[in-house]
């Protein structure tokens, strides 16, 4: 199967320094190869945070040498994930990625209000979905992190999935506020939601994108359903970023085109200090190179934005 949308990112990615990231409980077999591969293709610089004898107990099982590699030894998984959430603190790390532990448990030290990564940003997850029938990769948000969210909520869900896209050098950037209609019904709460969003983004309430909804899928990536519809907007049938109105939506939308049109999707958790990589023992090789690839790109924005901040 082509992954050339992946391929690129990876490419792009490559490019760049490897980013120090802090790998969180590396205890099994596809957490541990997934950090190390993306280190051998200079994407990361792993720190292996976790129970040191696990770690190189899976290692020598996978013939992975570890010579070279840090390794920060801890006692069970809360203690890793309190760990490496202090490696970024301290500013040892850029990037934070998931290993074998629940996701649960790494975003509880990530949300933490005194030890953890907040910002003044909800955090949100985005899906970098490499849709076979598509041209550019699809981002869809949010699909992991915000089970049922609320308006305000879904301001920086928007504006995490925008700058988020804008770092992967996406040159315009549209987005769709899905639900299962393209006009305002009272009736049901997404449409208006997503009516008021476009409103915000006139007011300049949120940045950087061309926002139009509600729109239903079809006729959001789809020409033909949009002209059908006759619905007529720069985003109506080219959207390139989805954003769903509840994380069942989300959820059931993304796995759709993973099972039913052969997408691999690459996860990235935004809104944090930095960003995280959070993967799933189901995900391709090549999946979880591009989730380290976009992580890549998402630090190298923040170092940018950071250093325009101080000039």
């Amino acid at each position: 199967m082509s992954h050339e949308k992946y391929d690129r990112l990876i490419e792009r990615a490559k490019s760049e320094q490897p980013v120090p990231t802090a790998v969180a409980h590396p205890c099994d077999e596809s957490s541990l190869s997934g950090a190390i591969d993306a280190a051998k293709l200079g994407l990361i610089k792993p720190i292996l945070v976790g129970p040191a004898a696990r770690i190189k107990a899976v290692a020598d099982k996978l013939g992975i040498d570890l010579a070279g590699y840090e390794i920060v030894d801890t006692p069970h998984s809360h203690a890793s994930a309190a760990a490496a959430v202090q490696l970024v603190r301290e500013g040892k790390a850029e990037a934070l990625m998931k290993g074998s532990l629940h996701t649960d448990e790494l975003m509880g030290a990530v949300v933490s209000r005194d030890t953890g990564l907040r910002t003044a940003r909800r955090i949100s997850h985005c899906f970098v979905m490499d849709v076979p029938s598509l041209a550019e990769p699809l981002i869809i948000s949010d699909a992991a992190v915000n089970i049922a969210p609320t308006l305000r909520d879904k301001v920086d869900i928007v504006q995490n999935a925008i700058d988020f896209a804008h770092a992967l050098k996406s040159p315009e950037v549209r987005v769709a506020i899905l639900s299962a209609m393209e006009t305002v019904n009272p009736d049901v709460p997404s449409t208006i939601e997503a009516a008021a969003l476009c409103k915000m983004a006139d007011r300049g309430q949120i940045t950087g994108a061309l926002l139009d909804g509600p729109l239903a899928l079809d006729n959001a990536i789809s020409p033909e359903a949009a002209r059908i519809k006759k619905i007529v907007s720069p985003v109506a049938g080219r959207a390139n970023v989805l954003i769903v109105p509840d994380l069942e939506a989300g959820n059931m939308l993304a796995k759709s085109l993973s099972f039913l049109a052969g997408a691999d999707s690459a996860g990235i958790v935004l809104g944090a200090k930095v960003p995280i990589i959070l993967t799933s023992r189901a995900d391709s090789v090549v999946a979880r190179l591009a989730s380290c690839a976009v992580a890549v790109l998402v630090a190298r924005a923040r170092r940018e934005n950071m250093q325009k901040a101080i000039a």
